[in-house]
């Protein structure tokens, strides 16, 4: 398994906002109307019906959204604002201004929630060699 840092964390979170931005909007089931659609003629072709086009998102895309929110679950609820907030590219100024924080504070906290989900993504961390004293004599031990 290839090792995560801080960077491909912040990618994976930047990835699953897009495809969150792809997933077709929830919309309230059970409404319907039995008119016929509407033909319009080619000189109403400005009218002020907007169509949205959406790119759909691939399964390969979804199921990696679903891996990468559940890493939220690690962090608290003000840092899971402020990487949600970064991974859909939001400017540090407007970062700041919902957060209530100054530019650096916000940054380092954002900072600190990447290398908790790394941290977490990357396994227990390495133990480190207890001493112990054994008849005058130290010995190390694993």
């Amino acid at each position: 398994m290839a090792e995560w840092t801080v960077q491909k964390v912040a990618d994976q979170f930047q990835e699953a906002a897009i495809t969150a931005r792809r997933l077709p909007p929830a919309k309230v089931q059970g409404y319907a109307s039995y008119w016929p659609d509407i033909q319009r003629q080619s000189w109403e072709g400005y009218s002020d019906e907007r169509i949205v086009l959406r790119f759909a998102a691939s399964p390969a895309a979804i199921d990696r959204f679903g891996q990468t929110v559940r890493w939220l679950r690690w962090l608290d609820e003000e840092q899971r604002r402020l990487v949600w907030l970064r991974a859909q590219q939001v400017p540090w100024r407007e970062v700041c201004t919902r957060t209530g924080l100054i530019r650096k504070t916000a940054w380092r906290r954002w900072q600190h929630a990447l290398v908790l989900v790394t941290v977490h993504l990357n396994g227990p961390l390495p133990r480190f060699a207890a001493v112990k004293t054994v008849d005058d004599r130290t010995a190390l031990s694993y």
